[in-house]
């Protein structure tokens, strides 16, 4: 057990956290999504659904401010202006951990391709359609870190 890290942050992935830079991505991926053969590395997070753990993920990680775009979700094949309740609460976590961002729907499988790019899937079991996110890490300012 550690003093200020989220629970629902295991090892596996505050190394995959630890280990990203500035302009890496993760991906927070639904039940349904195809995790095993995209590519990046993949970490399980059983049991949690998709916005906690973007609510875990955002306590620590800031996101990108340097490029127009920083987070993503993917849009509803056949009607790409809806916009499904799993993702508008995806868009509140968002503006409460980071600040004034939009996340910017993405066809399908342009989704897939971004995600075959990032540092780390993380695959929940996230039941609600389109609960698919990625988010692009920003810096940590010298102010916002830890002293010893």
């Amino acid at each position: 057990m550690l003093k200020g890290i989220h629970p629902l942050l295991g090892p596996d992935l505050l190394h995959a956290l630890r280990s990203m830079g500035h302009g890496d991505d993760i991906v927070i991926a639904d039940a349904n999504f195809p995790v095993t053969f995209l590519g990046p590395r993949v970490v399980r997070a059983d049991g949690v659904d998709a916005v906690a753990m973007a609510e875990a993920i955002l306590t620590h990680m800031p996101l990108d401010t340097f490029v127009p775009k920083a987070a993503w979700r993917m849009e509803v094949v056949g009607d790409p202006g809806a916009v499904p309740e799993v993702c508008s609460t995806f868009q509140e976590v968002v503006h409460r951990h980071a600040g004034d961002f939009t996340i910017h729907p993405v066809e399908r499988f342009a989704f897939y391709e971004m995600a075959r790019k990032a540092a780390c899937i993380v695959a929940t079991t996230e039941a609600r359609l389109y609960g698919n996110l990625i988010l692009k890490m920003g810096v940590v300012h010298p102010q916002e870190s830890v002293r010893v």
